[in-house]
């Protein structure tokens, strides 16, 4: 699946994009600017773009705790996005939602969930809804490999494959699940080969290489477009940040994050593979960096001017009438 110059370019900056917002977190985080907890997705940047590259504003996808990158990906404002996890006015869920509830339901972004293993279900719903209203949208759970041991995970596949729902399962398995080593966790030590028990197509990508994700997701996607049933996509990934942002990491091995940095890097490996293919030049990528420093410092610069929320605002959006 050939990409031309300008989606490689809008995939670079998505990416790109995704990385220096979750830099800019951890540092704003540590300042004290923002409030509650952040759990950071630097490292994993392929995964998200990988897939959110084949879906439209139409489609939906369910998140993590570990959102921002999925909401990027997906298309949701920065600006918005860093005017939430500053509990600022304007931000994507006016500023009450914070890191771990960001969501922005007019890209198809159902939200970031705390609740381990909560994306699943909401995605057989949404697959269901298309499925009923006969139209061709797909929808697309983000999933970590400690919530692939969920039983809610469990009986999502389960009912997808029951009623041949347009879902995909995407398990991000960067290694832990909080501070758990995933080769202790899941006992079978392998999410793919585990989910094709329940009856659904199921593949192991390298989420290091963008085109790899890339290319099993167009598969995936278009297999539940055209009524093919559900998927799961295993994308074998890191992080490079703790669990959340201070977490001393006590359970990673020495310079474990220093070899990932160096030898794994997902934006690395699509500068080297693009380079060496002619695709795109080092100039051009240089100045998307340039053009997405400028646009994370200016998110930043508005979010720290911001007001907070009018206490008015405090009970609205609680209750919803249908």
């Amino acid at each position: 699946m050939q990409l031309n110059r300008d989606e490689l370019l809008r995939a670079y900056r998505s990416m790109c994009t995704i990385r220096r917002f979750e830099e800019r977190v951890q540092e704003e985080f540590s300042k004290g600017g923002i409030p509650g907890f952040v759990h950071l997705y630097a490292g994993q940047e392929a995964s998200a773009v990988g897939v959110c590259t084949h879906l439209t504003a139409k489609d939906s996808i369910a998140s993590t705790h570990r959102g921002h990158g999925h909401s990027i990906a997906k298309g949701c404002d920065v600006q918005a996005m860093m005017l939430e996890l500053f509990a600022k006015q304007g931000g994507l869920c006016g500023g009450k939602g914070g890191s771990m509830h960001i969501a922005d339901l007019d890209q198809g972004m159902l939200g970031a969930n705390g609740i381990v293993g909560g994306g699943p279900p909401l995605v057989v719903g949404a697959a269901l809804t298309a499925k009923t209203l006969g139209t061709s949208h797909v929808a697309v759970s983000f999933t970590g490999d400690g919530g692939s041991n969920q039983g809610t995970t469990f009986e999502a596949m389960n009912l997808a494959v029951v009623l041949q729902l347009p879902a995909v399962f995407v398990f991000e398995n960067n290694g832990y699940g909080e501070y758990t080593g995933a080769s202790y966790a899941v006992g079978s030590r392998d999410i793919a080969g585990r989910a094709r028990g329940f009856g659904l197509p199921a593949v192991k990508v390298n989420g290091e290489d963008f085109f790899d994700v890339h290319g099993a997701a167009g598969e995936a996607v278009e297999r539940a477009r055209c009524g093919g049933g559900p998927s799961v996509i295993e994308v074998a990934t890191c992080r490079f940040y703790g669990h959340h942002s201070g977490d001393a990491q006590l359970y990673r091995g020495k310079d474990e994050v220093k070899r990932l940095r160096d030898e794994h890097d997902c934006l690395k490996h699509f500068r080297r593979r693009v380079g060496e293919a002619a695709l795109l030049e080092t100039h051009e990528l240089d100045a998307v960096d340039g053009e997405v420093a400028a646009l994370i410092d200016e998110a930043v610069s508005a979010a720290r001017a911001a007001a907070l929320p009018d206490p008015d605002t405090l009970l609205t959006d609680v209750y919803v009438s249908y």
